[in-house]
C-alpha cells in the first residue's frame, strides 16, 4: 500500500495526516507552538518553530503508523494564509514572522490605495487593502525596521517557508499568493504595477507553481529528522482554505463550504474569474488549477465560543457549555450577539469595531448566551451568504466543516439561518486532507481531484432546513444587519481606552 501526507500549518498548532489510497486516516499527528502578541494588534510567530513542529510531527506519525518510509510517496501543505516571512541573502528569516490576524497596518493598507489606487487595485487583485494581507505588512517593516527590512531580499508565506526549510527551494502556489494583494489573480502572474507602485522589485517576489505542482524531494538531513525518506516528493500545496475546499469537495459549480474555526468563512467556488464582487467578499485562486473562489470571512467565529466558555465557562467542556443548547428557541429570548470580538471583515472590513450583546434582560440565564454566540456567528456568515445570493450565485447546498460541524444542534441551525441543506462529512479533516488530495493527484494516483474527492470526501448527515425556523431566523437577521451601523461610533469613541 501506498501513502501520501498532508500537512496543515494552522495558526496554533501543525497537524500532519498519513493516508492511504483509498483515502483512510492511517495515523495523525500535532505539534502546538507559541504565539506572540507584544503590543496591542501584533500577532507573531518564530519560523523555525513551524519547521521544528512540523518535523516533530512528520516523525510520530511515521513511527505511529509503522508504515515503512518508502511507502510514503509524496507530502503537501495546507497553510495559514497572508503571514509574512522575510528572508535575507542566505535564505534566512530576518525577524519573526507576521500573521493574518495581525492589525497594526491600517496605514499601510491606506498608503497602498494611494500609490495603486482603489479601483486599479480591485482590478488586478480582486480584493481590497486590508491588515491581514501580506504586502501591507511589508510596508510596515520598511517603514518602521529599516535596518531590518534593508537585509530582506525576499519573502515567502508560512507554509512556503516549512517547505522551503524541507526542500532547500523557494516557491508559492497561486491560491496562497493570491492573499498578498500582489499578485494578479486572473493572469496568474506577480503584478508588475503593483510592485511598481510600492517601489518593490521583481525579484522581490519568489517563482509561482500550481499547488499539485512538484517543487521536489527531502533534502537528507531533514527526511532523517522526520523519519522518511530523502526521495519523499514534495508538492506545493496551498492556502488553507483553498485547501479546506478541495478537502470537501468543493470542486465545481453550486457548491459552498461554510467553515467555523479560529476565524469562519464562506467559500464558493468559482470557474473562472468573470465574476466580479468588487472587493465585497474576497476572490483567490483555487488551489484546483485554473479555477477560483469567492469567499466572505467572520474574523471571530469558533474564537467567539471559545471565548465565551474560557471567560464564563472556564474549567468546563464545550458540551458541558452548550447542554440543553437545542431546547433554546431560535433568537435566544430576544438576545442577540455580534462576534466582532477583533473587529470584523466581511461586508464590514472594519478593525475597530466590537462585539455586542444586544437585548439582555433579566430572564437571560448562561444558556441563552451560549445560543445567542453560536446564532451570532452564524449570522455572521450569513452576511457572505446573502452577498453571493445577491450576485445572483445559487447557495442551496453548504458542506460545513470545522468546529461548527461537530454540534447538530449548530448544523441545524446554519441550515436554517442559511436557508439550505447543510451537509456534514465523515471523518472531517478539512484543509489536512485537501494537503493530502493534493500529494495524491501530484502523485498520478488519479487523473484529476475530482476523481479523488468521489473516494476521499465523504458524506455523512444532511440538515435540511426548517421552515418556521428560517421565517424567524430571516426577522432576526434582519435586525443582526442593523447592530453595526448603530454600534461603529460608540467603538470608535471606546478605542481611546483600550489597551
Amino acid at each position: 500500500m501506498s501513502y501520501v501526507i498532508g500537512i496543515d500549518l494552522g495558526t496554533s498548532a501543525v497537524k500532519a495526516l498519513l493516508l492511504d489510497r483509498n483515502g483512510t486516516v492511517a495515523a495523525e499527528a500535532s505539534r502546538d507552538y507559541k504565539l506572540y502578541h507584544e503590543h496591542s494588534g501584533w500577532s507573531e510567530q518564530e519560523p523555525e518553530d513551524w519547521v521544528t513542529g512540523t518535523i516533530g510531527a512528520l516523525r510520530e506519525l511515521v513511527e505511529q503508523s509503522g508504515v515503512p518510509a518508502d511507502a510514503i510517496e509524496g507530502i503537501s501543505f495546507s497553510g495559514q494564509m497572508h503571514g509574512l516571512v522575510l528572508l535575507n541573502a542566505a535564505g534566512e528569516p530576518v525577524r519573526r514572522a507576521i500573521l493574518w490576524n495581525d492589525t497594526r497596518t491600517t496605514a499601510e493598507c491606506r498608503e497602498i490605495e494611494a500609490l495603486v489606487g482603489q479601483e486599479r487595485l480591485l482590478t488586478v487583485t480582486r480584493n481590497p487593502a486590508l491588515e491581514g494581507f501580506t504586502l501591507p505588512k511589508i510596508l510596515w517593516v520598511r517603514k518602521h525596521e529599516a535596518e531590518v527590512f534593508a537585509q530582506a531580499v525576499s519573502f515567502l508565506l508560512p507554509k512556503d517557508y516549512v517547505r522551503y526549510r524541507l526542500t532547500g527551494a523557494l516557491h508559492m502556489d497561486y491560491s496562497d499568493a493570491a492573499g498578498t494583494l500582489l499578485l494578479d489573480v486572473a493572469n496568474k502572474c506577480w503584478s508588475s504595477e503593483v510592485l511598481e507602485a510600492v517601489g518593490l522589485p521583481a525579484s522581490f517576489a519568489p517563482p509561482l507553481v500550481e499547488s499539485h505542482e512538484l517543487t521536489g524531494t527531502l533534502l537528507p538531513e531533514q527526511a532523517q529528522a522526520a523519519g522518511l525518506s530523502a526521495s519523499t516528493k514534495v508538492f506545493a500545496g496551498g492556502a488553507d482554505n483553498a485547501c479546506g475546499a478541495i478537502g470537501s469537495g468543493i470542486l465545481q459549480e453550486g457548491l459552498t463550504m461554510c467553515s467555523i474555526g479560529t476565524s469562519g468563512v464562506i467559500l464558493s467556488y468559482e470557474k473562472d474569474s468573470g465574476n466580479d464582487f468588487r472587493g465585497k467578499v474576497h476572490f483567490f485562486n483555487h488551489g484546483k488549477a485554473d479555477a477560483f473562489y469567492a469567499m466572505g470571512v467572520t474574523l471571530a467565529a469558533g474564537y467567539s465560543l471559545s471565548w465565551f466558555k474560557n471567560t464564563f465557562a472556564k474549567g468546563e467542556s464545550f458540551n458541558e457549555l452548550l447542554d440543553g443548547i437545542g431546547s433554546v428557541k431560535p433568537g435566544a429570548n430576544g438576545l442577540l450577539f455580534t462576534p466582532y470580538l477583533v473587529g470584523e471583515r466581511t461586508p464590514h472590513a472594519d478593525s475597530v469595531i466590537r462585539g455586542s450583546f444586544i437585548g439582555i434582560d433579566g430572564s437571560h440565564e448562561r444558556i441563552h448566551f451560549a445560543r445567542a454566540v453560536m446564532e451570532g456567528i452564524t449570522f455572521s456568515l450569513n452576511e457572505s451568504v446573502d452577498l453571493f445570493r445577491q450576485a445572483g450565485k445559487t447557495v442551496d447546498t453548504i458542506i460545513s466543516i470545522g468546529g461548527g460541524a461537530q454540534n447538530p444542534v449548530w448544523l441545524q441551525m446554519q441550515a436554517d439561518i442559511f436557508n439550505a441543506d447543510v451537509v456534514s462529512l465523515e471523518n472531517e479533516q478539512g484543509p489536512g486532507l485537501g494537503a493530502a488530495m493534493l500529494a495524491a493527484f501530484g502523485c498520478g494516483w488519479f487523473e484529476s481531484l475530482e476523481a479523488c474527492a468521489e473516494l476521499f470526501v465523504k458524506r455523512a448527515s444532511v440538515y435540511r432546513p426548517d421552515p418556521a425556523a428560517v421565517d424567524a431566523y430571516a426577522g432576526l437577521f434582519r435586525i443582526y444587519q442593523k447592530v453595526y451601523s448603530q454600534t461603529r461610533s460608540l467603538n470608535e469613541g471606546l478605542q481611546a481606552y483600550r489597551n
